[in-house]
């Protein structure tokens, strides 16, 4: 028997043995950022436990960095969907010395954070962000994994017309950088393909009450109400539509295209009457991996998922993807191999051009029935 079995270390041997337990890991700091309160806070959480899940399966794989065991820990912020806030955490994650970003959910906080990254050199993956300008200020910290707002917008413009017979057109922006970024790129597809854009309404990602601006749209008589912002507004939005006696569909991008819209709108969704576009889609054999992430999800979570927590999954892991093949989680040492990345995630093939911009971004079209979001297509 050892001559100290039975007897208490000193504390300095206590503090040396956890010393020595902590020089063999490598402590990773990986930042998430989206709206976990407010009226976005659903979509907000989901993202956020989609970022759990990756840093606990990460956690599990044990990957060595640099000799050591590698311990991944989330660092998560609340940035309201509000740009002041969002500026203010992102300073809060780089204080924090984390190694890489995943966030912000909106186009109109992760714009104005970005600069701040660039500048501390941190990589930036948005799961959610699909304003062109995001990708276009000349950072090389800055990427996303899901399609922008050009190809998003573009797409559903061109449906109206070609496959819902859209002559006339009704546009309303809730006058973020997403929601007019892909309120405009609609517009001018739903143009060139031979709609008239009969009124041009705005809200804000605050608003609840849309009375006026519908009683406006309504003397229009459109066929189509594009409505360019996220599902806590389009949920009232349809209610008081069907209160007006307005029938046209509604249409919209990825920030309505979520499960939740139908508890939103309540009784005011007709079957078929909401056709959306996520950014993002999976077809063939990889649609297996995301229904194996959706059952794995809602086991783990004991909830659905709402929209982006399989984007923010796979961007956590590509960080880390990328961080592994460098040896390195300092950011000046693996960011060139993020920049160059080729991985296959829930999501589809991961790689980026040389903006940042995902390669080959796919779009899912939906409209919901019975209660349900329903798929129509993944086109490419």
């Amino acid at each position: 028997m050892h001559k100290f079995a039975g007897m208490l270390l000193p504390a300095f041997c206590v503090l040396a043995v956890a010393s020595n337990a902590e020089a063999q890991e490598a402590v990773i700091k990986i930042g998430h950022v989206a709206p976990m309160s407010g009226g976005q806070a659903h979509l907000g959480k989901d993202n956020e436990a989609g970022a759990k899940l990756a840093i606990e399966d990460l956690n599990k794989a044990g990957i060595t960095i640099g000799g050591k065991k590698a311990k991944f820990v989330l660092v998560s912020e609340d940035d309201g969907a509000d740009p002041r806030q969002g500026t203010a955490v992102a300073q809060k994650l780089v204080d924090a010395k984390v190694v890489g970003v995943v966030g912000h959910l909106n186009s109109g906080t992760s714009i104005p954070a970005s600069k701040i990254y660039y500048d501390a050199g941190i990589p930036q993956i948005s799961p959610s962000s699909t304003a062109p300008k995001y990708t276009q200020q000349g950072f090389n910290t800055t990427f996303r994994v899901v399609a922008n707002d050009s190809q998003l917008g573009a797409r559903l413009g061109q449906y109206a017309v070609s496959q819902l017979k859209a002559k006339k057109v009704a546009v309303i922006d809730d006058r973020t950088a997403y929601g007019q970024g892909v309120a405009d790129e609609f517009s001018k597809a739903a143009k060139a393909a031979g709609a008239a854009i009969v009124a041009t309404q705005f809200t804000t990602d605050k608003a609840t009450e849309f009375s006026a601006i519908l009683t406006a749209v309504k003397s229009a008589a459109p066929d189509v109400v594009f409505y360019g912002g996220m599902d806590a507004q389009a949920g009232p939005l349809l209610r008081q539509m069907k209160q007006l006696g307005i029938n046209a569909k509604l249409m919209g991008g990825d920030g309505i295209c979520t499960e939740g819209l139908v508890n939103l709108a309540g009784d005011g969704m007709a079957d078929g009457q909401v056709i959306c576009a996520e950014a993002g889609g999976v077809t063939g054999e990889e649609e297996k991996g995301m229904e194996a992430f959706r059952a794995d999800f809602k086991k783990r979570t004991g909830g659905e998922v709402q929209l982006y927590a399989p984007y923010v999954y796979d961007a956590v892991m590509v960080l880390a993807d990328s961080i592994k093949k460098a040896g390195s989680a300092e950011p000046d040492r693996y960011l060139p191999y993020l920049a160059k990345a080729d991985y296959k995630g829930v999501t589809g093939r991961i790689s980026f051009d040389s903006k940042g911009d995902i390669k080959n971004g796919s779009l899912t079209l939906y409209s919901y029935k019975a209660g349900k979001r329903e798929r129509i297509a993944v086109v490419k």
